[in-house]
């Protein structure tokens, strides 16, 4: 199409330009706008206008993109940085109303590069996207999408452990803001290196890859998006992602073997355990079917047998003679339960899969040291196979353990096991083991990253094909995972990392204690944006009756309220009691309840380590919910003020407040306008939950009855 000097298109885009040889050119909505120019002779942006706040971005320098290039990353001395003052512009190549796209190219080295910047009607976000097309072999080490410097670039996320032991934050994937201008900016994949320094604001990743001559390499692409305010660029970037899961935001409540039978569970205890949680909780007591029924670890052959270690033709991860090779009886059971079958499994070979590393390493199958390889290898290839295999036979959902390691011992490929994996010898890494622990030296960082690069390239492949087979998997990623926000383009849910499987404490108090000082930990102290909506948090448990119904309610409670859509329960089951099963329900009826504004939970108060008051909130327009622990041996008294800050969205002026324990109401109105403080005293170990609705106070009649039930009550499933 012919470029006009104006153009207002009928999608209520507005394309400018000059004319085909123009000099500057905007992608403007009716939220943001950029301005690029090419008056040098030379791609460079000139402006950002985020119309939602009123605030324009003036870049103090422009390198627009960077490529840091080679000969191969174990070629020292042969790497050079090109950006955009180093790419003459040959033209804009044809746009059509959502893109602008211009061609460039670097004569000395053979290199063009595509820059296409695409803006949607009605959205918050810009994206941009860099193709490299190269007349020779060269290697990209390492590709900045965004390359520019402003005086209020921010990184909020700053820790840096990529280590093979102890403490585990690669702080990958994290975005990074502008404070006064309300922007936020990153990549979209999970294992992106963005950092400012100084007002220099870059966002990339490590690549290390050899691209094929007159062989186009797209980048994955890069995202700016704008918020109202600055103080609320945190929710505008939450907002944003909600819009780009590869499936909806859904509530996902199921029961997992693990506590029950460990590793020795077989068909028979499998079904047992469904048929009884299906009674209790939702035959009796009214809880919708659950999403899905759990075969933790133990569902695995044996990988000792002679024929797996001498035969790997009928692929990895098959079935032992404890299940049906199908699971056929085991689907018959949950589909009676009217729900679904999950599996575990482990992606690296961890836990009570590692007898098979030594066996693939002798097939050259892509052995690391205790792990297998996550990045390109034979191993990978099977496992993609399988994967698919188990989504299509009625395998709904994965619990993916053990990615890069586990919670104390990762590996890297360090040595080039993988196939095309970038490797670094000039680090002098003869005698290391994948998991030694001298790679914690941040000098390895780079090589470390090209493999976690990989590897986190290669399991999105696999997940991207589970979804082609069933668009409703739903997957969880555990163990050796790590927080980024992307990952939710491929996944639904991400373990919170530096946390132990069980809740250490002396009682319930002790248990609440510990996990919701991870929480503090991950998002007050160490500022990670991860939807706390999609964080698996390894709870609720409950494995005796040795507890009064007030306690564990107010365990479950507190448990339920933050936040996450994954619930899955750790369970005893043949061990509980009919009031167990009874607080139960009632807090599976409590989630599902006020799951709608889960999209928008987050932390409040502070530090629970400190035995300072705390809780959980989420709101969506019309209604909210407060939860509310004093951790501490004395009363204290805690103040809450109802306002955006908070997590109320404007608009909704007034509130019927309810909860369904009548204890939480005590010494409160029946109802509260946006912007009013709300100021209780809690007693030691209390647990208050308040629910908030605009159109009227909700009646939870329903849980109220599981809280009287009497065993009179307690009549056998129909």
């Amino acid at each position: 199409m012919k470029l006009t000097p104006t153009l207002l298109l009928t999608t209520g885009l507005i394309f400018s330009a000059s004319l085909l040889n123009a000099a500057s050119y905007t992608l403007e909505n009716n939220a943001i706008s950029r301005t690029l120019s090419t008056d040098s002779g030379h791609l460079i942006t000139t402006s950002i206008r985020n119309k939602k706040a009123g605030t324009t971005l003036t870049p103090t320098a422009c390198a627009e993109f960077a490529l840091r290039i080679s000969q191969g990353t174990d070629k020292v001395g042969t790497d050079v940085i090109l950006t955009s003052a180093d790419f003459d512009v040959v033209k804009p190549l044809t746009s059509n109303s959502n893109e602008l796209k211009i061609r460039l190219h670097n004569t000395k080295y053979g290199i063009t590069v595509d820059a296409d910047y695409t803006l949607k009607p009605n959205q918050s976000v810009l994206r941009k996207r860099l193709t490299i097309t190269s007349e020779k072999p060269i290697c990209l080490e390492r590709i900045d999408v965004e390359a520019l410097s402003f005086p209020d670039a921010y990184q909020p996320y700053k820790i840096k452990q990529i280590n093979a032991r102890g403490g585990w934050r690669p702080g990958l994937g994290q975005p990074l803001f502008t404070t006064k201008s309300a922007t936020f900016w990153g990549i979209e994949f999970p294992a992106a290196v963005n950092f400012v320094n100084g007002e220099k604001l870059r966002c990339g990743y490590l690549q290390g890859k050899m691209l094929a001559p007159s062989k186009p390499y797209s980048s994955y692409q890069s995202v700016v998006g704008v918020s109202d305010d600055p103080e609320f660029i945190s929710d505008a970037f939450y907002d944003y992602i909600n819009t780009i899961r590869i499936r909806p935001l859904r509530l996902q409540r199921q029961y997992n073997s693990w506590f029950d039978y460990g590793k020795n569970i077989n068909k028979t205890q499998f079904i047992n355990s469904v048929n009884k949680v299906n009674q209790e909780l939702c035959l009796k007591r009214g809880v919708s079917p659950l999403s899905a029924y759990v075969i933790d670890d133990g569902w695995q052959a044996s990988w000792q047998t002679p024929q797996m270690q001498k035969d790997w033709s009928k692929g990895v991860w098959p079935v032992n003679n404890r299940f049906d090779q199908d699971f056929a009886s085991s689907n018959a059971a949950v589909k009676a339960a009217k729900s679904t079958r999950g599996l575990w499994l482990s992606p690296g070979c961890n836990f009570n899969a590692k007898p098979a590393v030594p066996h693939m390493r002798k097939h050259h199958m892509g052995a690391l040291g205790e792990y297998m390889s996550l990045a390109d290898t034979p191993y990978m290839d099977m496992l993609e196979k399988r994967m698919v295999e188990l989504t299509q036979s009625g395998t709904t959902y994965f619990k993916l353990d053990g990615l890069f390691g586990h919670l104390y011992i990762r590996e890297f490929d360090i040595h080039g096991v993988s196939r095309n994996m970038p490797t670094m010898p000039q680090l002098g890494l003869d005698g290391f083991s994948p998991s030694d622990k001298r790679l914690n030296d941040h000098k390895y960082d780079e090589l470390k990253t090209y493999y976690l690069t990989a590897g986190t390239e290669r399991l999105i492949k696999i997940f991207h094909q589970m979804a082609a087979t069933n668009p409703d998997v739903y997957i969880v990623i555990s163990n050796g995972a790590y927080l980024s926000p992307w990952w939710l383009m491929s996944i639904d849910t991400c373990w919170m990392i530096n946390a132990g499987d069980a809740a250490s404490g002396s009682d319930r108090t002790g248990e609440l204690v510990y996990r919701d000082g991870v929480y503090h930990e991950i998002y007050a102290k160490e500022n990670t944006h991860f939807p706390m909506n999609s964080l698996f948090n390894h709870e609720p448990k409950k494995r005796s009756s040795k507890e009064t119904k007030q306690q564990f309610r107010s365990y479950l409670y507190m448990n339920m309220s933050r936040g996450t859509g994954f619930v899955e329960l750790y369970l005893r089951t043949f061990k509980l009691q009919d009031y167990d099963w009874d607080v139960l329900a009632e807090g599976l009826l409590w989630v599902e309840d006020v799951f709608p504004t889960f999209s928008r939970s987050r932390m409040h108060g502070g530090n629970p380590r400190k035995k300072q008051v705390y809780g959980y909130t989420a709101w969506n327009k019309s209604r909210g919910y407060i939860s509310i622990h004093n951790p501490a041996d004395k009363p204290q008294t805690y103040t809450i003020t109802l306002d955006r800050k908070f997590g109320l969205l404007p608009g909704t002026q007034s509130y019927f407040l309810s909860s369904p324990m009548d204890a939480s109401l005590a010494g409160l109105k029946p109802k509260y306008n946006f912007g009013d403080t709300i100021s209780l005293t809690l007693q030691p170990r209390e647990v208050r939950i308040l629910n908030f609705d605009s159109d009227k106070k909700h009646d939870w009649s329903k849980l109220k009855a599981l809280q009287t039930r009497t065993k009179a009550d307690y009549k056998p499933a129909p």
